[in-house]
């Protein structure tokens, strides 16, 4: 019996009424038209202004050394370098100048990326959640294989395709709730790597809507004499039941990189986007101990200005009760060592 997320031909969301990415071609033009993909003002200061406040100089000595502890360098939009158990994990690369086809086409991109492709320490794992443009990205993928680096690649079924296509490996597919084990560079230590729903949909094409799986990562480092530290990155996603869930199956989770972006207008986006209050719902769903901000302030994607997540954000925590700094706000090329004992 297959699996109640499968459909002929493709996937749906856990919750079925919750159906996303059969928009006619007329509606989204209109929508481009009437400037739903484009935002509605400038941040303060400008794009230029903006870019300056919110980038920093990648440590690059910093990145070049592998952490045992958990240490994060966002590198913009949904692309995070995790290092941890002397591995450097790497989430959705996008470093190119547009989220669209081979990097050149689609949303431009209004901050830097923090490094290139090639600039990249040795990855060892990437993580690709689902197959949109502004998260499997032909360029960075392209430049980080002719740069040498030779990853493991876990993906959502239907999407190893892609890869053989270009002749890329190893790459393994995940279902929802698939896990894998990933040895590491630590004695009596290793890895075990969930794949989580979410709510979303995946096309690449006119032809291929929801042909793949979308979903996040629950990562688990086990350690000897401690419990283990879990990690999620839930690729894009609206608000859902699926983070009960996700917690009430693996846990709860010390450390969760959630989006807080790209949810204007809502009345489209609600379903797929979550904006800074759904965010702060995503966390304590979890019961995550600490977050930080992704899938803000880099690709011109949607309405809401780029400085407007930040202030969303600070009134949903304030409405919640919860510490300013319970959802980290880094800045594009900042690193930042997650506290084992946060909480």
């Amino acid at each position: 019996m297959k699996p109640s997320h499968h459909r002929s031909g493709g996937f749906r969301n856990s919750n079925p009424d919750i159906v996303i990415g059969n928009f006619p071609w007329y509606e989204m033009v209109w929508r481009g038209l009437r400037g739903d993909f484009t935002p509605l003002a400038k941040p303060a200061g400008g794009y230029d202004g903006f870019a300056r406040d919110w980038s920093m100089p990648v440590d690059r000595a910093r990145l070049a050394v592998r952490r045992i502890e958990p240490v994060v360098t966002w590198l913009g939009h949904v692309t995070v370098l995790l290092q941890v158990a002397g591995l450097n994990i790497l989430t959705d690369p996008t470093l190119a100048g547009f989220a669209g086809p081979y990097g050149r086409y689609g949303a431009p991109r209004m901050v830097p990326a923090p490094l290139m492709p090639h600039e990249l320490p040795p990855i060892d794992l990437v993580l690709v959640s689902h197959n949109h443009y502004d998260h499997l990205c032909d360029a960075t993928i392209a430049g980080m294989i002719a740069a040498g680096q030779q990853p493991r690649i876990l993906v959502p079924l239907g999407l190893k395709a892609w890869f053989d296509a270009r002749d890329i490996g190893p790459v393994t597919e995940l279902d929802w709730w698939d896990s894998v084990d990933v040895p590491t560079r630590v004695a009596g230590a290793h890895l075990r790597i969930h794949f989580t729903p979410s709510q979303h949909w995946s096309r690449r094409t006119p032809f291929d809507t929801n042909a793949t799986l979308w979903g996040g990562f629950m990562l688990e480092w086990h350690r000897r004499g401690a419990q283990p530290w879990r990690f999620l990155f839930p690729g894009d996603t609206g608000y859902s039941g699926d983070f009960k869930r996700i917690r009430e199956r693996l846990g709860p989770v010390d450390f969760l990189a959630v989006p807080i972006g790209a949810y204007l207008p809502r009345d489209f986006m609600k379903a797929m986007h979550a904006n800074p209050a759904d965010a702060v719902q995503i966390l304590l769903d979890l019961e995550a101990k600490q977050a930080m901000g992704v899938h803000w302030g880099t690709f011109r994607l949607t309405q809401e200005a780029f400085d407007q997540p930040p202030r969303d954000l600070a009134v949903a925590l304030r409405e919640r009760g919860l510490r300013p700094d319970a959802v980290w706000l880094l800045r594009h090329g900042e690193t930042r060592a997650i506290p084992l004992a946060s909480g």
